[in-house]
């Protein structure tokens, strides 16, 4: 009977301890994640990469201009495309065969230029 009881005691003891350092993990968990805690945390991180991006800016500021065009560039490349194909279509006509009057039809004054 000793034996058992003095079993039961330590696992009794074992549950107890467990138990402290659940809670305790439990607590240590709950401030890590109190809402405002981590809005500082964020806010902190955000400003040091922002003063990292800076930095680089300084640093290299022809690399970031060249960034910054292909990115424009990346954005606005279907605009540019559908003004060149504009542009392309509508091309006036060589002046010579504009001025020169003629009896043959101006399809076939482009054709023998």
């Amino acid at each position: 009977m000793t034996a058992a009881k003095h079993s039961l005691s330590a696992a009794e003891a074992q549950a107890i301890e467990a138990r402290a350092r659940l809670s305790a993990t439990w607590t240590d968990v709950q401030t890590r994640l109190d809402p405002k805690l981590l809005a500082d945390e964020a806010r902190d991180a955000g400003t040091a990469a922002a003063f990292a991006g800076i930095e680089q800016v300084r640093r290299n500021p022809s690399l970031v201009a060249g960034i910054a065009s292909l990115f424009g560039l990346l954005l606005l490349g279907r605009q540019i495309a559908t003004v060149r194909r504009r542009r392309q279509r509508r091309k006036p006509l060589p002046a010579q065969v504009r001025s020169t009057p003629s009896s043959t039809p101006p399809s076939l004054s482009r054709i023998e230029s």
